[in-house]
């Protein structure tokens, strides 16, 4: 009798319990929808404030503002094609440096191929360079990028003068420049994200490649890489996305020429250079239309950027299930 008892009060005690957690839960949910929502409502109230801003120059040029090179100030004739250039070349630049490089840091700090007391200081260097604000990675750009990088761009100019890539002689800020302050900077996103996917692949199928045989650099370039491949281009994309949106270390490194040229070795401009030089003192309506019109192919671009993040790392996570 008195254990039946017991038992119907246990049963009760539990019952009541786990209302309460369901209730939590189901409160937790819906907190978690409208945090959601209220991000997405963001993203749409942000983009609708540039398009009011930018609509003057989006009624007077449309769609040929995008082919346009004019950027004259005082005839009011505005295009975007110099920075849209400038922005897609240098980022471009940098990802060329900075996806080995980071991924060879994951590796190296992944998989222990270094002892303790280089590997851990390696990475903690890496990912330090994150929290250095970009005026000062442009400030060192100036005072020691630039240096360095002269004499070997003079040099490529000498030598491959002949390729459209290095045919004009450099002064010292150029489109190279820009580039590796962009490879620089995205560095730290690229080895981080790696290196954590790679440390989350399961050890028994490094043991299990290794005991078929494989060296560990086999199992490295054959396992380890192609599983770990959805997070790495992730990573990738993402600091594609940090690359498109630089501003003050590229503004002061890249020359701030108004021109499209084919050689690297040349100054150019991006669309966030342009805006933090000329945002501060337009005046004129059609003016601040054109900048919040570069404004809003930014914000499209780095959008799209992270939206194709998201559908290849659900791609290449889907074909290696």
């Amino acid at each position: 009798m008195n254990s039946s008892k017991a038992q119907s009060e246990v049963l009760k005690s539990e019952s009541i319990v786990g209302g309460d957690t369901a209730w939590l839960d189901l409160s937790f949910a819906w907190f978690l929808q409208i945090i959601a929502l209220a991000a997405i409502a963001l993203l749409f109230w942000m983009g609708s404030v540039i398009f009011k801003q930018a609509f003057p120059a989006i009624n007077t040029f449309g769609a040929a503002f995008l082919t346009s090179q004019d950027w004259d100030v005082n005839q009011l004739q505005f295009g975007a094609l110099t920075y849209l250039y400038g922005t897609v070349v240098s980022s471009a630049i940098a990802l060329l440096f900075a996806v080995p490089i980071g991924i060879f840091v994951a590796i190296v700090t992944s998989e222990k191929l270094l002892p303790a007391w280089v590997r851990s200081p390696l990475g903690f260097l890496v990912e330090l360079i994150a929290s250095i604000p970009s005026v000062i990675v442009g400030l060192w750009g100036i005072f020691v990028l630039i240096p360095i990088l002269k004499p070997i761009q003079l040099w490529l100019h000498n030598q491959f003068g002949w390729i459209p890539l290095f045919s004009t002689e450099t002064f010292g800020p150029s489109m190279l420049v820009a580039g590796v302050i962009l490879a620089i900077m995205i560095l730290p996103t690229i080895a981080a994200i790696s290196r954590d996917v790679m440390a989350s692949f399961p050890s028994d199928l490094r043991t299990a490649s290794m005991s078929l045989g494989a060296t560990r650099w086999e199992m490295i370039c054959t396992v380890l890489l192609p599983a770990s491949l959805s997070g790495i281009a992730g990573a990738v994309i993402l600091g594609l996305g940090r690359a498109l949106g630089e501003t003050m270390a590229v503004t002061m490194v890249i020359g701030n020429s108004d021109l499209i040229s084919a050689s690297l070795l040349d100054s150019g401009n991006t669309i966030p250079a342009i805006l933090a030089n000329q945002f501060p003192e337009a005046l004129d309506e059609l003016h601040i239309g054109a900048l919040m019109y570069l404004s809003l192919i930014l914000f499209a671009l780095t959008l799209a950027v992270n939206v194709l993040a998201m559908f290849i790392v659900k791609i290449f996570g889907f074909k290696h299930q």
